[in-house]
């Protein structure tokens, strides 16, 4: 008996002492993103620009991208999700009669038109200048690289995406319950996590996100009547206005003005969301 406790207690301690002894580590993201906003269809097109610091140990042969957009389509395993569980989110259900009668619940994803479906599309992906491979199934991008990223190295991914804003069904969308046109979060191509446990590359069913750290460089051309509120800090308060400018500055845009691109940075976030509306006003209190 004395022995058994003796070894407990001894691995015990080389568990801890191996724990400790592991330095703690963390991926890190630089976003460059820009995307021109067709209000009309609740579309848009973008290009990204993704610089991935690898501070793990290991050697990445592929990576992995979240398109969550993608869940809101009929067939989704989002809507399939909701056609299996007992209690899904009122949100995301209708209440509908059964050909008995009854009471059911129908998803609201099952439902969405081809023009009310949210999507991403992928095209032109590089690693490096290198066209990679890629595989898409459902919310997930699976993408085997032109070369391995090294422990403790850089590589830069760049890609171009069309995307479509859904019918608002849980928190992103067009045209909320409170009126919001435009509600952006989980909008783009979004890197998977890679730590300790290894990647975190689930499919999209409505659970919690689980994101890279790091930086975000965003320009969003839209219509000069919306305004945006959004990640981080605007660059461009001057040019833009909307109640961003400085005290006393009066913005004056050119006669031919459509659209406006406004340019966010936001730092060290694990996303970059953002709004926009006709009726927003933007007001600063100090």
């Amino acid at each position: 008996m004395r022995k058994i406790i003796l070894l407990s207690f001894l691995s015990l301690g080389l568990n801890s002492a191996f724990a400790q002894s592991a330095p703690y580590w963390q991926q890190h993201v630089d976003y460059k993103m820009e995307v021109s906003m067709d209000v009309k269809n609740y579309q848009y097109k973008g290009k990204q620009e993704l610089v991935y610091t690898n501070n793990s140990p290991d050697t990445l042969k592929k990576v992995f991208y979240h398109l969550f957009s993608n869940a809101f389509q009929p067939g989704s395993e989002m809507d399939a999700r909701l056609h299996s569980i007992k209690d899904p989110d009122g949100r995301m259900v209708n209440k509908v009669k059964g050909a008995d009668g009854k009471e059911t619940k129908q998803s609201r994803i099952e439902t969405l038109k081809p023009n009310e479906i949210g999507f991403l599309k992928i095209t032109n992906f590089k690693q490096d200048g290198v066209t990679a491979q890629t595989r898409i199934s459902g919310t997930i991008m699976e993408v085997t690289l032109a070369k391995p990223i090294l422990p403790n190295s850089k590589t830069t991914f760049t890609l171009d995406f069309d995307g479509q804003v859904p019918v608002q069904i849980r928190r992103s969308g067009r045209n909320s319950s409170e009126g919001v046109e435009f509600s952006m979060t989980q909008w783009y191509p979004k890197l998977a996590e890679f730590d300790f446990e290894g990647w975190h590359a689930d499919p999209y069913i409505a659970r919690e996100f689980h994101g890279v750290w790091g930086n975000f460089d965003v320009k969003i051309t839209m219509d000069k009547e919306y305004t945006i509120g959004a990640s981080g800090y605007l660059q461009d308060k001057n040019t833009i206005g909307h109640g961003y400018e400085d005290a006393g500055v009066t913005v004056v845009y050119p006669k031919k003005t459509k659209t406006l691109t406004w340019h966010f940075i936001a730092p060290m976030v694990h996303d970059f969301a953002w709004a926009a509306d006709k009726d927003y006003t933007h007001d600063i209190v100090k």
